[in-house]
């Protein structure tokens, strides 16, 4: 007798943006809304949710969509309806293959990938890796998109983090062949991209694309969350939710303690006592302790870094309603009233930290310019009697 195979995980539902939803689903039903759209929010506040959420709603067979229980619904939730392409940025394969195997391989780790979300649906993202969308990818997407769809009347290319398309890697031919894709789409085809940094892309490609914003989600739907699908306790709930400010993709981080935006807040507040500590020694090392090469890595870590300051910020002004991370308000409070942080210290430092977070996506030295964002840090954030 065979064993019985053990089901895969269900996944999440879908939670917020009710009105939003209702007014795209309108939209679909109308025939109103565009081939190619653009939904922009903050990091894990539910783009891609949102993204396969249209594209499940549109091809459901049933009487209300989505019903989650005809044939389309079901394979969409599994992730692999055959005319629902989810593209997302990946770690460019080693070596220097050729052209078609380049395309082969990314397509492999795609695959791969997805067999992970449906084993594990509910998993913290990993900032650190370097990843793309290259133009191995945006050539297969081409290529799909000018084929008939498989068992519907249309076909959704969804393609997540699209501020991650490189443009240096593509031909100018390959790039006039994606815009032109996606100003004149087959007929059979729609395009949705999301982002978390809108700007970052082309304006060609976002000046083709109907601009959808995606919020934060409240504080109780994050903490809900954690709860129902995690099986989080309520006090680690509502812990994660409010250090994720409004992100379950963050708040999931935040759960775990050994998830990448843990491990990130727990130095990010290393740095910050550091550079507070007035011993100028200390930045020094902290900085050597970075590997001289990888800095996009670090984009996460300065992310954690602005928010401490803030935090910083808001404890200075007797603003403790603000700080998100309330668990270092002794910390925060003495720091503050050590330093005689004012708000012109908070928002100078802030902004460092976001220059140094441009320089990160570049190709720099980690630790010469982590060196010099600490010593600049420090400077900045002295007490008035010390400069």
């Amino acid at each position: 007798m065979t064993r019985r195979q053990k089901a895969p995980p269900a996944p999440p539902r879908f939670r917020g943006h009710a009105e939003l939803r209702d007014s795209l689903a309108r939209a679909l039903m109308r025939e109103t809304l565009p081939a190619t759209v653009l939904v922009h929010g903050m990091p894990g506040c539910g783009k891609q949710s949102l993204a396969l959420w249209l594209a499940r709603t549109r091809l459901c067979t049933g009487d209300s969509a989505p019903c989650d229980d005809c044939t389309s619904c079901r394979l969409a939730l599994r992730l692999e309806h055959p005319d629902i392409h989810w593209y997302f940025p990946l770690p460019r394969p080693k070596g220097s293959p050729s052209p078609q195997r380049l395309a082969e391989l990314l397509e492999t780790a795609r695959h791969e990938r997805l067999a992970e979300f449906r084993g594990q649906p509910l998993r913290a993202e990993d900032g650190t890796a370097v990843k793309g969308i290259y133009l191995a990818t945006v050539l297969a997407i081409r290529r799909l998109a000018h084929r008939l769809p498989a068992m519907s009347r249309e076909q959704f290319f969804v393609v997540g983090n699209a501020e991650h398309l490189v443009p240096q890697e593509a031909s100018p031919e390959a790039a006039n062949a994606l815009l032109k894709l996606l100003e004149e789409p087959p007929d059979a085809s729609r395009f949705i991209l999301t982002s978390s940094k809108p700007g970052s892309l082309l304006d060609t490609i976002r000046s083709r694309a109907l601009p959808i914003h995606l919020p934060a989600l409240s504080h109780p739907e994050v903490a809900a969350f954690l709860e129902e699908e995690c099986g989080a306790e309520p006090d680690a709930a509502n812990r994660a939710a409010s250090l994720a400010q409004g992100s379950i993709g963050a708040a999931l981080g935040y759960l775990d303690a050994d998830a990448n935006p843990s491990r990130e807040r727990d130095r990010a507040l290393a740095l910050l006592r550091t550079i507070t500590g007035g011993r100028r020694a200390d930045s020094y090392r902290a900085a050597l302790d970075f590997k001289p090469a990888g800095a996009r890595g670090l984009l996460d870590l300065l992310a954690s870094l602005q928010l401490w300051i803030r935090d910083l910020g808001a404890a200075a002004l007797g603003r403790e309603d603000r700080v998100v991370n309330r668990g270092e308000l002794p910390f925060l409070r003495e720091t503050a009233r050590r330093l005689k942080i004012v708000p012109h210290q908070v928002a100078h430092a802030v902004s460092q930290v976001e220059e140094a977070r441009m320089l990160a996506q570049g190709n720099v030295n980690p630790q010469l310019f982590m060196a010099t964002l600490l010593l600049d840090l420090e400077e900045t954030l002295k007490p008035p009697t010390a400069r």
